[in-house]
């Protein structure tokens, strides 16, 4: 008993530093999803993509990211950041291996190159590449301090945006340029961009919608933006490029205010109800209710970040923070968008409720940077050993 009370009180000092309701909520949304995806498969709901296998790895990633989100927290995210060679690299090499012909998959219907294959699991790189440039952006940032309105280190700040951005819509992906982005801008934004620059990007808005129409959007790009705003569009194009947001429209309707239940309904299928249309699904079986509740945890885990970024001892673990804030908070708003048919089906998952691995596991490892962040906030404080002073 001896030899465990040392052991013990140090698993309670450990905990108590934690933000251990912030790990639950998310442990909560993860179980809601592994649930949602046993519905589904018993159902038999979209056999050729959603199978056991499917719920069960939902279940060992939730449990897998929930283990490293503990790791990270354990480790003080200065030092974290300090090591950006190490996993940085990593990150941009898994990205740079979709161009290898083979190892590079196809989306669906565009040709968007997403998903790495590596044999016996795929694994989507832009999703990790995320999560570093959140750190490496947050150190850059932090350690400019004052100087990132200077014109030199503003270049070299979006530089480092446009780097990762830059691989990403080579590779025709869509939707994690975009959430990059606003990622990128939030970080900025909170960092104290002047209003000089602010005004200056607002301005060059609309030259940048010219270019992205008439340079780099494709027919599918398009007519998934026209559909979102042109009733004519969407009536044309109901069996092509608006049909999957009309089924999901439908699939919300059908569930009412509370849902046909999770089991022996009348269900309306469509491709990726398990991934991006999975609050389609949500709507359908738990009807209105189940959708606000599920936004309510999502918001609440969202508050959760926020906060732990104001307990921050310095700038660059709210930054940080912020950096897993806009990760949460985008990823839900483009998702939701999707399902109301309010913005373009850019393949944008759910957060921690969507069908993933990539996903899932990334957002518990910005979890687990924000808890670090929580946990190391006293300056002294070593989560592994203690000062001698």
């Amino acid at each position: 008993m001896e030899r465990i009370r040392p052991l013990l009180d140090y698993t309670i000092k450990y905990l108590k530093r934690l933000d251990v309701l912030l790990l639950l909520m998310c442990m909560t949304a993860s179980a809601f999803s592994v649930y949602l995806l046993y519905s589904m498969n018993v159902n038999g709901i979209n056999p050729s993509y959603i199978s056991r296998r499917t719920w069960i790895l939902q279940l060992a990633t939730a449990g897998t990211g929930t283990v490293a989100a503990l790791v990270i927290a354990g480790i003080n995210y200065k030092t974290l950041s300090k090591f950006w060679f190490l996993y940085t690299p990593v990150a941009l090499l898994l990205s740079l291996m979709l161009f290898i012909p083979g190892m590079g998959m196809r989306t669906e219907n565009s040709e968007e190159i997403n998903w790495l294959n590596l044999g016996a699991f795929q694994i989507q790189p832009s999703e990790f590449l995320t999560i570093a440039f959140i750190m490496t952006f947050a150190t850059h940032l932090y350690r400019l301090g004052g100087r990132m309105n200077e014109i030199k280190h503003l270049a070299l700040l979006c530089i480092h945006a446009m780097v990762p951005v830059g691989i990403m819509v080579l590779q025709k992906n869509t939707g994690s340029p975009i959430l990059l982005l606003f990622i990128f801008v939030t970080m900025l934004f909170a960092a104290g961009l002047a209003w000089r620059y602010i005004l200056a990007g607002l301005v060059a808005i609309p030259g940048i919608v010219w270019l992205f129409w008439n340079v780099y959007a494709k027919e599918y790009h398009k007519f998934r933006i026209l559909v979102v705003l042109d009733k004519a569009i969407q009536e044309q194009e109901i069996q092509r490029y608006f049909n999957q947001q009309y089924l999901g429209l439908m699939a919300l309707d059908s569930g009412g205010l509370n849902g046909q239940g999770l089991f022996g309904g009348d269900y309306i299928t469509m491709f990726a109800i398990h991934n991006d249309f999975v609050f389609a699904y949500v709507g359908m079986t738990l009807g209105f209710i189940g959708c606000i509740l599920t936004l309510l945890l999502i918001l609440t885990i969202c508050i959760k970040i926020l906060t732990n970024g104001g307990l921050a001892k310095d700038n660059l673990g709210r930054l940080i923070c912020i950096g897993a804030f806009s990760t949460m908070f985008y990823h839900t708003i483009i998702n939701v968008g999707m399902v109301l048919a309010l913005t373009p089906v850019v393949g944008v998952p759910l957060p921690l409720i969507s069908a993933g691995g990539s996903s899932t596991l990334a957002i518990y490892i910005a979890v687990g940077l924000v808890m670090s962040v929580r946990a190391h906030r006293e300056k002294k404080y070593h989560m592994f050993y203690e000062d001698d002073d």
